[in-house]
């Protein structure tokens, strides 16, 4: 049985989202999306990026 990966890259997320890594690099300066560094490189928490995307579909839900 394989476990699901729970930090995941700058690649993986913007697969998982479907959009491109810059555009993740991006958020993650911004401090749009919650993220560490190991090293050089950034890592997200998968739980991270489910609550953040929770958080703007109601914030989107609310606005419309």
């Amino acid at each position: 049985m394989t476990k699901a990966k729970q930090v995941m890259t700058v690649k993986e997320i913007a697969e998982y989202l479907g959009v491109h890594p810059m555009t993740i690099y991006k958020y993650v300066q911004e401090s749009k999306i919650p993220a560490f560094k190991i090293g050089t490189s950034w890592r997200i928490r998968k739980e991270s990026i489910k609550k953040w995307m929770d958080e703007n579909e109601h914030k989107n839900q609310e606005s419309a």
